[in-house]
């Protein structure tokens, strides 16, 4: 039977002396932990996994989008160089086993950061210390809690004078029901459906070799799901491959190809129209109501009652959502729909845009009603697909200054990220519509990102585009483009997309409204 104890690392209700609890042993939980040393404050990292990286250890076997110089975080960097440690091939792009075993691992086991990890240790539930959340006096100098369940069955609780959440969202992925809930029959075949990229070459090599596979999901998730099937079916005869979409036309589904500012991910989707168009892949579009049962396997069935199969497994590839169980009983602002940080969630709803870059943004945008809590990392980008790892060191580089009282150096955001050259809006025919945006941009076929895992997709400084060429600081110049005096959002005639709405002010005037829910001027 399992039992509970009761263990703390204090009793007092102040937070003077406490540790600041960093959730989550990832890559960026780990920069916190060491931004946090830099400011001479205490972290406390808890780990749900048995080892840090637990999460990317599940997807070693993906290669990053982006080069080992854009995959490591400064602070780490600093205290990792003093033992000898030296970054690998700057412009290689590393799997996740390769950023686990040369970067995650040394990093933890510095003695500076060793004695800060908890493993083993899954947060169940955050609260302030005494107060619900529907007490307010005295809330604000109470400290948090944490509820801790352990390994063993038992359950512990720490306090912390503040939260920095960098758990991600790997654990919660989207199901494959069109409306958000798993399809009817779903859970009664889980064990058929994996959800991520499995590794179709090595591990789970026997579980697809001469299976009818079908791939859900229209990200670059599902393009290596695709790719890896394709290299199996050569070895494997009569390996089947099928993949399902929940859009009607293929349109610019596989994105800017040649014309990405991310060769690495420009090529998967080079890549994966070669299977479609050589019938490798059989292409369907599906809007998945229910996983059914037969003698002869499975079939997906759709919202219309179409139907797809039999198969015998299924990779469901259409992204993930964050875990918001565990913060109950705290204040957060949340966006209704990203689930991201109400401030933060206009930078990077799809809905309204689909740029790989993203405004940078710190402390001000991720911070909530309450007081030093703050949700970073993939988690703090909710449903949004567009995450980028450098942005992430730039939110704890932002956070941690907020915490320790540094708000002028919070407020100083510094990141400066390459740009990927793709950008749209979705109007209502659900096709991409490009319009006028800043004066720095360029209009570069789109790629919807919405079923997409978020990985790292840096890398822009390897390209050998005269076009987009790396400047001394291995970012991208781009060059000034004016729009056409028929497709400006500065022109009269009234436009219903426009690329940013952010720049809507300097490009359309303080007049600017929406005109769709694509986002727009006149």
């Amino acid at each position: 039977m399992t039992t509970s104890t009761f263990r703390t690392n204090g009793t007092s209700s102040k937070t003077t002396g406490l540790p600041v609890a960093v959730i989550g042993a990832g890559p960026v939980g780990l920069a916190a932990a060491a931004h946090l040393l830099a400011r001479g404050e205490t972290p406390l990292v808890l780990e749900a996994g048995p080892a840090v990286g637990a999460s990317i250890r599940q997807w070693g076997h993906v290669r990053f989008f982006s080069p080992w110089k854009y995959t490591v975080d400064a602070a780490s960097v600093a205290l990792l160089e003093p033992t000898g440690w030296t970054l690998l091939d700057p412009e290689g792009a590393p799997s996740g086993t390769d950023i686990v075993q040369n970067y995650l691992e040394p990093l933890a086991a510095l003695p500076q950061i060793a004695p800060h990890i908890r493993l083993g240790a899954r947060v169940t539930a955050i609260a302030r210390r005494g107060h619900d959340k529907m007490k307010t006096p005295g809330r604000q100098d109470a400290p948090f809690v944490l509820r801790i369940q352990c390994p063993d069955g038992t359950e512990e609780q720490v306090f912390a004078k503040a939260v920095i959440d960098a758990s991600g969202t790997w654990t919660r992925p989207n199901p494959l029901g069109a409306d958000g809930l798993p399809a009817f029959g779903e859970a009664a075949a889980a064990e058929r459906i994996f959800y991520g990229i499995p590794d179709v070459l090595g591990r789970d090599r026997a579980r697809y070799a001469g299976k009818r596979v079908v791939v859900v999901g229209s990200g670059h998730s599902a393009f290596n799901a695709l790719l890896e099937l394709a290299t199996l079916a050569d070895q494997a005869p009569g390996t089947e491959i099928i993949w399902a979409v929940r859009r009607a036309q293929v349109g610019q589904l596989f994105g800017g190809e040649e014309n990405d500012a991310l060769p690495e991910r420009g090529r998967l989707g080079t890549r994966t129209r070669v299977l479609v168009d050589s019938g490798v892949v059989r292409y369907t579009s599906l809007r998945i109501a229910e996983v059914r049962r037969t003698d002869l396997g499975l079939v997906l069935v759709g919202e219309d009652g179409e139907m797809l199969g039999p198969i015998d497994e299924i990779v469901c590839a259409t992204g993930f959502r964050p875990d918001l169980a565990l913060t109950r009983e705290l204040r957060l602002n949340l966006d209704a729909a990203v689930e991201a940080p109400s401030a933060l969630a206009p930078l990077i709803d799809p809905n309204v845009h689909s740029c790989g870059s993203v405004p940078p943004h710190g402390a001000d945008e991720l911070k909530h009603p309450e007081p030093d809590f703050y949700t970073v990392g993939m988690k703090s980008y909710g449903r949004a697909p567009t995450f980028l790892l450098l942005t992430g060191y730039e939110q704890v580089r932002s956070v941690v200054a907020a915490i320790a009282g540094d708000w002028e150096s919070a407020r100083n955001v510094e990141l400066v990220l390459p740009e990927t050259g793709v950008c749209s809006t979705s109007n209502s025919s659900g096709e991409s519509a490009a319009c006028c945006g800043t004066t720095a941009a360029v209009v570069l076929p789109v790629f919807n990102t919405r079923d997409a895992q978020l990985l790292p997709v840096l890398g822009a400084a390897s390209l050998s585009s005269a076009a987009l060429a790396p400047n001394r600081t291995g970012l991208i110049t781009v060059p000034l483009v004016t729009p056409s005096a028929t497709n400006s959002c500065c022109c009269a005639v009234e436009q219903t997309a426009c690329c940013e709405p952010a720049g809507k002010t300097s490009c359309c005037g303080s007049e600017a409204v929406l005109t769709s829910s694509g986002c727009g001027c006149r």
